[in-house]
C-alpha cells in the first residue's frame, strides 16, 4: 500500500466538516423553533449534512443538493432583509464560500470517483462541466454582497439640506480669546465650536503633522495583568503660549502650543492600584487676583481623591492654595475604600469658583461614597460650599462629626455654565447600585438622571430637570449640555440642549428649567425584578429628532457568520426585549441603548453661527444578566461581604463586568451583546454622524461614521476597511470655516468633514486610538492647529499609546 494512500483525501474532510456544520445548524435551528424562530437554519443543516455525505462518498449529487441548499439561503435572505448589503452579509457570504471551494477541482474533479460528467481533462481524466462556472457564479454573489453593503452605506448617507449662516450669536462674557481653547468645550458654554477659519473645506486636504508629542505614560505591568481599564481620553486646554493637558495617571504636562516640546511635568504620583478605570479628560485653568502669587494656575484632580492646584509657569504646587497646593476631596465623605471616588472630568472653574463632583466606583453596593456637588474657592482652596440633595437643606453646614449622604445620585461628567446668570449646570448619574432601585429614597428618586441648576456663588438650586424616571438602566447624565441662544416666535431665548444616552435631546430655557421644545411621557414595561417598583413612563423629548434606535427585530440579527448570527437569533428569542427601556430580569434581558449609550460623556457639539448640532452616536447593545446574590457567589462572579460597617475590606469582583451591588438582592453581569466572532448582534451601521438644523429642528444628514479596519475577532486587529459605522467613544469639534473634526471611532483616524454637507474632506492616519476630543486653536506663528490624545481605549480595545498629536497647513496663508 502507498503512503499516500493513508492521508485523507480533501474531499473525505470536507465531506466530514459539511455533515458537522450541518448537524450545528440542525440542533441551533432545532432550538431556535423552540423559541418561536424561522424554520431556515434546521432546513438549511438537513441540505448541508445530505451535501456532505454525497461528498464524503464521492457522489456527483452533492453538487446539486447545495446547489438547491443555497438557491434557498438566497431565496430567504432576499425575503427577509431585501437588498441590505450589510444584512445579506452572514446570510450569504460564508454559503457562497463554500459554494466556491466544493466547486474547486480537488473536491468537484474527484467526485462519482472520477466518472465523466461531460467534457476531460487534456491528461484524458474527467472533469465536471461547469465547475469554473459554478465556481465563478458563487464568487459573483460574493461580490454583490460586498458592492450592496457599499451601496446601502451610500443610502444611509442621508442629506436632507445644508446648514446656512445666520447672524452670529455673541459669546457669553467672559470671553474665551478666539486662539485659545480654555475648557473641555472651548468655553464653559460647551459648545466645542471654535471661531477659527484659517483651515477651511478648500484647504483642509493641506493638513500635514505639525508635531507629536509622547508622554511616557503607558499601562503599568500590574494594570495589564489586572484587567485595569487604561483609556487616554484628555482635551488639552490651550491659554495663552500654553498649552496643558493630563495623562491617564493623572501626571499633567505642559508644552509649547507651536513646536510640542515639553515645559514642565508634575506627577502627583499617587497610588492607583485599586483604581479600575484610569482616565483624565481634562485640567482647568483659573488666573487669580493680581496681587496673588501664582497667579496662572492649572486645576486637576488625582487617581487618590486629592485637587491640587500647579504654577502654570513651572508646574509646581501653589503654595497659598489648600495645604501645600493640595485639597482633600474625600473629606467628610465617611468612608471612601481606594479606588471609590476620584474624578475624571475637567472641574468647572469660574466666578472664582471650582466646581466639581466625582466618579463613584459604579454599581457595587447600596451607600458609597456620597455624589455631594462641591465648590471651592479658587484662590485658597477653601470649601465655598457643598450640594447635598440628601438632606432637607442641600446647603446646610454640617455639623460637627457629620458627613455627606452616601449613595446620592454623583455628577462625574463635565459640567457646563452660563458666567451672566451666575448658573452651573450639573448632569446627575443615579443613585448606586445601578439595576436594581427597590430601596431608593424619594430624593434619589427626584433626582436620579436629572440635570440640576445650581448658583454658583452659593449652590442653591435654581431648577431641575428629569431625563430619566426611577432610573434601572444607568441611563445617567454623562455630561452637563450645550449652551446656544435660539430664536422663537417671542425673540431669542437662551437655551440649552440636553443629550442623553438615549439618544435624546431635550431643549430647555436655561434660565427656568422649562422645556423649549416638547416632551411626553411614554409608557413603558412595568415588570421588572422582584421588590422593585418601576415607573410607568418615560420622557421623551417629541420637539427634537431623536438619535434612539429603533427597536430590535428577529431580521435585524447579524454576525460574521450564519452561526454567530443564528446564536444571535436564539438569544434574542430567548432573553427579555421590549424596546429600549426593557426592566433589568431574571434570566437576563437586552439593553438597547446600554449604559455606555447612544450619545456618551462627549456630549453634542453646537455651531452657533449656523445654528447647527452635531453629534456622534454609537450603537451596540448589551446584555444584562441580573441574579440572586447566592447564585453570583456560588458562580464566583462575588465575594460575601457583611457591609461597609462590618469592617472587612471591600471584595472587588474579579471581572469589570460584574455589578455585585452589595446590600440588595441582587448582583448583575452586564457585557456587550457580541457573536461568536465578536462581531455585534445587531446589523450595522455600528456608529454614525449627525447633523441637526437647531431652527427647523430636523435632521440635515447623517452618515456611518468608521470603517472596521483595526477591530477583528478576539481583540484582533485586521485590515478591512469596511464602511460599516463602527462604534465610537470621544467627541467632535466644529469650526467657523464650516469644518467638523473628530476621531473617536476603533479604526484610528482623525477625520475631518464638511459641516454643510456631511462629506469626509480629509483623514489622518493615528498612531493609536484617538478615543478622545479634539480640539483647536492658533499659534503665535500665525497657524491654526488641531490637536488630538491618540492613546486608545482600555474598554474598546484600541491600540494603547501615549501620543499628542497636532496638525497644521503647512504655512499660515494655508495649502491654496
Amino acid at each position: 500500500m502507498r503512503l499516500q494512500s493513508l492521508r485523507p483525501s480533501w474531499t473525505g474532510v470536507t465531506g466530514v466538516l459539511v455533515i458537522l456544520l450541518g448537524l450545528v445548524f440542525i440542533g441551533l435551528g432545532g432550538w431556535l423553533i423552540l423559541l418561536g424562530g424561522v424554520w431556515y437554519y434546521a432546513i438549511a443543516g438537513i441540505g448541508l449534512v445530505a451535501t456532505g455525505a454525497l461528498v464524503a462518498a464521492r457522489r456527483r449529487e452533492a453538487l446539486w443538493i447545495y446547489g438547491l441548499t443555497f438557491a434557498t439561503t438566497l431565496v430567504w435572505a432576499l425575503t427577509e432583509v431585501g437588498l441590505d448589503g450589510w444584512q445579506l452579509v452572514p446570510r450569504l457570504i460564508a454559503p457562497a464560500v463554500l459554494g466556491i471551494w466544493l466547486s474547486l477541482p480537488w473536491i468537484a474533479g474527484r467526485l462519482d470517483g472520477g466518472r465523466d460528467m461531460g467534457g476531460r481533462d487534456k491528461d484524458g481524466a474527467p472533469r465536471p462541466i461547469g465547475r469554473w462556472a459554478s465556481a465563478a457564479g458563487y464568487a459573483l454573489v460574493v461580490v454583490l454582497v460586498v458592492a450592496a453593503g457599499y451601496r446601502v452605506t451610500a443610502t444611509r448617507y442621508v442629506q436632507a439640506g445644508e446648514a446656512e449662516t445666520v447672524a452670529p450669536v455673541p459669546e457669553p462674557a467672559p470671553a474665551v480669546a478666539a486662539g485659545d481653547w480654555r475648557y473641555y468645550g472651548r468655553t464653559a458654554e460647551g459648545r466645542r465650536f471654535s471661531p477659527l477659519d484659517q483651515i477651511t473645506p478648500e484647504n483642509v486636504a493641506g493638513l500635514e503633522p505639525a508635531w507629536q508629542f509622547r508622554s511616557g505614560d503607558l499601562p503599568k505591568a500590574f494594570e495589564t495583568r489586572n484587567g485595569r481599564e487604561f483609556n487616554f481620553e484628555a482635551t488639552p486646554i490651550k491659554v495663552g503660549d500654553g498649552l496643558y493637558f493630563c495623562t491617564p495617571h493623572r501626571q499633567v504636562i505642559a508644552l509649547d502650543p507651536e513646536t510640542g516640546q515639553e515645559r514642565w511635568r508634575f506627577d502627583p504620583e499617587a497610588d492607583t492600584s485599586a483604581n479600575e478605570y484610569l482616565a483624565c479628560r481634562g485640567v482647568a485653568y483659573y488666573e487669580a487676583p493680581a496681587d496673588t502669587p501664582c497667579r496662572r494656575r492649572i486645576i486637576t484632580t488625582t487617581a487618590d481623591a486629592r485637587m491640587v492646584a500647579l504654577d502654570a509657569e513651572t508646574g509646581r504646587p501653589c503654595a497659598g492654595f489648600g495645604e501645600g497646593g493640595f485639597v482633600s476631596l474625600t473629606d467628610r465623605l465617611g468612608e471612601v475604600p481606594p479606588g471609590f471616588h476620584f474624578i475624571t472630568s475637567q472641574p468647572m472653574v469660574l466666578r472664582d469658583r471650582i466646581v466639581l463632583g466625582g466618579w463613584v466606583y459604579d454599581n457595587q453596593a447600596q451607600g458609597e461614597p456620597s455624589g455631594v456637588i462641591r465648590a471651592y474657592d479658587a484662590t485658597t482652596g477653601a470649601p465655598a460650599w457643598a450640594w447635598d440633595l440628601g438632606r432637607p437643606d442641600p446647603t446646610a453646614p454640617l455639623e460637627p462629626g457629620e458627613s455627606f449622604t452616601r449613595g446620592t445620585p454623583n455628577g462625574w461628567g463635565s459640567y457646563t455654565a452660563d458666567a451672566r446668570l451666575g448658573l452651573v449646570y450639573v448632569p446627575l448619574g443615579n443613585a448606586t447600585p445601578d439595576y436594581w432601585g427597590g430601596e431608593r429614597r424619594p430624593f434619589d428618586e427626584t433626582y436620579s438622571s436629572a440635570l440640576v441648576a445650581l448658583d454658583i456663588e452659593t449652590g442653591k438650586e435654581r431648577w431641575h430637570f428629569q431625563t430619566v424616571h426611577h432610573d434601572v438602566w444607568d441611563f445617567d447624565l454623562p455630561i452637563g449640555p450645550s449652551l446656544v441662544d435660539l430664536p422663537t416666535a417671542n425673540g431669542t431665548v437662551p437655551a440649552l440642549i440636553q443629550s442623553t444616552k438615549m439618544g435624546e435631546f431635550f431643549v430647555l430655557d436655561r434660565r427656568t428649567g422649562e422645556p423649549l421644545t416638547g416632551v411626553e411621557e411614554m409608557p413603558v414595561p412595568g415588570d421588572g425584578l422582584p421588590g422593585d417598583t418601576l415607573s410607568a413612563t418615560q420622557p421623551v423629548s417629541s420637539g427634537m429628532p431623536s438619535l434612539a434606535p429603533p427597536d430590535l427585530k428577529a431580521i435585524d440579527m447579524w454576525g460574521a457568520t450564519p452561526i454567530d448570527q443564528l446564536l444571535c437569533r436564539i438569544d434574542f428569542r430567548r432573553l427579555r426585549y421590549d424596546g429600549r427601556f426593557t426592566p433589568p430580569t431574571l434570566g437576563g434581558d437586552i439593553s438597547y441603548p446600554a449604559f455606555d449609550g447612544v450619545v456618551d460623556w462627549q456630549g453634542a457639539t453646537i455651531d452657533p453661527t449656523r445654528q447647527v448640532l452635531i453629534a456622534n452616536a454609537s450603537y451596540i447593545p448589551f446584555t444584562v444578566r441580573p441574579m440572586p446574590q447566592d447564585q453570583a457567589i456560588a458562580e464566583g462572579l462575588m465575594e460575601p461581604w457583611a457591609g461597609w460597617d462590618s469592617g472587612q475590606p471591600y471584595p472587588k469582583p474579579a471581572a469589570f463586568a460584574v455589578g455585585p451591588q452589595y446590600g440588595t438582592p441582587y448582583a448583575a453581569v452586564v457585557k456587550p451583546w457580541l457573536g461568536l466572532f465578536q462581531a455585534p448582534c445587531h446589523a450595522p451601521p455600528w456608529g454614525k454622524l449627525v447633523a441637526i438644523d437647531l431652527r427647523s429642528r430636523q435632521i440635515l444628514w447623517q452618515r456611518p461614521l468608521g470603517t472596521t479596519r483595526d477591530t477583528g475577532p478576539f481583540g484582533t486587529h485586521v485590515n478591512l476597511p469596511l464602511p460599516t459605522g463602527v462604534f465610537n467613544i470621544g467627541g467632535n469639534t466644529a469650526t467657523a470655516s464650516g469644518l467638523i473634526f473628530i476621531g473617536a471611532t476603533t479604526d484610528q483616524y482623525l477625520r475631518a468633514f464638511d459641516e454643510r454637507t456631511g462629506e469626509k474632506l480629509w483623514e489622518a492616519r493615528l498612531p493609536a486610538g484617538g478615543q478622545a476630543t479634539p480640539m483647536t486653536y492658533m499659534g503665535d506663528d500665525g497657524r491654526q492647529y488641531v490637536v488630538i490624545a491618540a492613546g486608545g481605549h482600555g474598554g474598546l480595545r484600541t491600540r494603547l499609546g501615549d501620543y499628542l498629536m497636532a496638525y497644521a497647513l503647512p504655512d499660515a496663508g494655508g495649502a491654496g
